[in-house]
């Protein structure tokens, strides 16, 4: 699917196009019978534009002069044009194309440079067509119960689960709030079925909201793409992953760990930090597990570059399923 993002997204930009041309010769045709003397300008407009291009450079006797005559004469017509338009009831900018994005004119494109439009469809487009359509028709922050966090506190923990949720849930809101000027990264890790994941499409469905570009990867399918990467390449997805506005890794630790594995998952962490493009990524395993698993230079990155959100308490899917039982 990612390869056929670029078409995809030009062929949006050419339906647009298209269908703002044959709006506009629908209105020439409609302003043909009704007022065929605005045509009759727009033809002499033209010509007269013709005449300006091909004498602008030619040495001519009083080239400024005449220069100037002949700009003066379009003006004059295009006021008439507009006059003869709005004293009939039209817009004056009736006869002119009407692009859906006045800075790329639906091309998707500002030189060489993409357009803020063509990040909107692609939002738009990936979401359509991922896991997370399905996932967050539930999984968002109108289906958030904080009372599966238990409020008794353990001598093992500074504070309740459910104190515990509330600072993370806090840290999460304004996270989302303030995600254009913030730099930081999350990393969610503790207990299985203590919400991490859950949050994590919280967050992702609020943004996408927002407009901004999320990729969504458990650790599995991204080690499966940054192998592929290195075997064929693919300018597309390497796009995605390095330069989306929030990149969520699920599940760390559950992929297939090799050496070159972790070489790539260290390649990929790095050049975001780089970049200074966000992470949330989410892992069952705590710190120290976390670094048995991976190298150093990978674990230095986690614990120094991420903001630090320990899960725990009871595992939220066994107690939801065991009271669905006794009901």
């Amino acid at each position: 699917m990612i390869k056929g993002y670029a078409k995809k997204i030009e062929k949006i930009y050419s339906n647009l196009r298209k269908a703002e041309e044959d709006s506009l010769k629908s209105k020439k045709e409609e302003i043909k019978a009704k007022l065929p003397r605005v045509i009759e300008i727009d033809s002499e407009i033209s010509k007269l534009c013709i005449k300006l291009s091909t004498n602008i450079f030619k040495k001519i006797d009083n080239r400024d002069e005449y220069i100037k005559a002949l700009k003066n004469e379009i003006t004059n017509l295009r006021m008439k044009r507009s006059e003869l338009l709005v004293s009939n009831g039209y817009p004056m900018d009736y006869l002119q194309l009407h692009y859906n994005c006045t800075k790329c004119k639906d091309t998707g494109y500002i030189g060489a440079e993409k357009c803020s439009c063509y990040k909107n469809y692609l939002v738009k487009l990936y979401y359509d067509n991922s896991d997370l359509k399905v996932l967050l028709e539930k999984n968002n922050f109108d289906n958030f119960n904080i009372n599966y966090y238990s409020s008794r506190k353990s001598e093992s923990d500074p504070r309740s689960p459910r104190k515990n949720i509330e600072k993370i849930l806090s840290l999460s809101i304004n996270y989302i709030k303030n995600f254009k000027d913030l730099n930081e990264n999350l990393l969610f890790y503790g207990n299985s079925g203590t919400g991490k994941t859950f949050l994590s499409h919280c967050i992702a469905k609020d943004l996408l909201n927002k407009g901004y570009l999320v990729i969504y990867k458990t650790s599995s399918d991204l080690a499966h793409d940054l192998k592929q990467l290195q075997f064929e390449p693919n300018p597309t997805l390497e796009d995605l992953l390095l330069n989306c506005d929030l990149l969520i890794i699920d599940d760390l630790g559950t992929e297939q760990i090799s050496a070159f594995s972790k070489t790539c998952l260290f390649n990929l962490l790095n050049k975001k930090l780089l970049l200074q493009k966000k992470m949330l990524i989410s892992s069952n395993y705590n710190l120290e597990e976390l670094t048995r698993l991976y190298s150093e230079r990978i674990t230095s990155r986690l614990f120094g570059e991420f903001t630090l959100c320990k899960f725990y308490g009871d595992d939220i899917r066994i107690n939801r399923n065991l009271k669905n039982r006794k009901i």
